[in-house]
């Protein structure tokens, strides 16, 4: 799907566009998303060099990911994106030319409906293709900024339930997705990072003022946010450790439980077993009170031992 966006008069029109058509006079923002390969054809008319691929998104290395040609800046971004309670990074591709601004993905993203929405409502002013790439990331760095307060949220929550033992599966299933929501959220962070000291060296020029002024702010935002995620992993580990002596505690418990009662039912077993046996110079055998006797005797000692643990502070 093609759809162009014209951005006239503080208002945004969107217009969707078939491989037949050409794109719009005025256009600023061109927005393809999951193209078939005849949609790939007609944007390859665009380009002087190849249309990215939807392996190249996945490209980690920075010549892959950030570099300049004939057709303007690249840049592939990770963007954050909610599925649930999971949090999912999704590759964006960004072609960005003195007069137009190109996007290629393959799966949604919310950031992307939000800028649209945002221009259409007028809450947000741009003029320029470089315009909307810089609010786009901007957008990108507060969401990033309000999952980490989410992750400090979660983690203030498990570190309260880490004292209740009952809870420990829960906890662990807690932790693992906060770590994993964590890493993504640092990795989003790095890649956005990367991406505006690509821009801000190689791509100054081609920005008005306001525009480095932006930038700039959006870099110190993610220096600032990097501390914070690093914070969240110690935390991480922190409570995984103290979840693990937890769970460790309880399961000594239960095995101190079992070693007790076995000492403690050893003596009356010591007992049973010495007048199981079958000879015949037994002489309590023949006695009238030896079978209280001996019930009386495996009581005492099983009393008497219980007590002497309780005395000593081992129960």
């Amino acid at each position: 799907m093609i759809t162009a966006y014209l951005y006239q008069n503080q208002s945004l029109q969107s217009i969707e566009l078939t491989v037949s058509d050409a794109i719009p006079d005025g256009t600023l923002w061109l927005d393809v998303y999951q193209p078939e390969e005849d949609e790939r054809q007609w944007l390859s008319s665009y380009f002087v060099e190849e249309v990215p691929e939807e392996d190249d998104f996945n490209e980690i290395e920075a010549s892959a990911r950030f570099y300049t040609d004939k057709d303007g800046l690249h840049i592939n971004s990770l963007f954050p994106q909610r599925l649930g309670t999971d949090l999912k990074a999704v590759n964006v591709s960004f072609n960005l030319r003195p007069n137009l601004l190109i996007t290629i993905r393959e799966e949604d993203v919310g950031l992307i409906r939000l800028l649209r929405n945002y221009l259409r409502l007028g809450r947000l002013d741009a003029e320029t293709p470089a315009d909307l790439f810089l609010e786009l990331f901007n957008l990108k760095v507060e969401y990033l900024s309000d999952l980490i307060e989410d992750v400090y949220t979660v983690l203030e929550n498990v570190g309260d339930q880490a004292l209740n033992a009952q809870e420990l599966d829960d906890i662990f299933k807690l932790i693992t997705m906060q770590e994993d929501a964590n890493g993504k959220i640092r990795l989003s962070l790095l890649d956005t990072q990367r991406s505006l000291r690509y821009m801000n060296r190689y791509y100054r020029k081609q920005l008005h003022d306001d525009n480095v002024k932006d930038l700039k702010e959006m870099l110190a935002d993610v220096d600032s946010l990097m501390p914070h995620s690093q914070f969240i992993f110690d935390k991480l580990n922190f409570l995984l450790d103290a979840a693990v002596g937890l769970s460790g505690l309880q399961q000594n418990k239960i095995i101190k439980i079992f070693s007790v009662a076995a000492v403690v039912f050893l003596p009356p077993t010591v007992i049973a077993s010495s007048y199981g046996m079958n000879f015949a110079n037994m002489p309590e055998l023949d006695w009238q009170f030896g079978y209280p006797m001996a019930l009386g005797m495996m009581l005492a000692s099983a009393v008497g031992t219980y007590l002497f643990f309780r005395r000593k502070g081992w129960l």
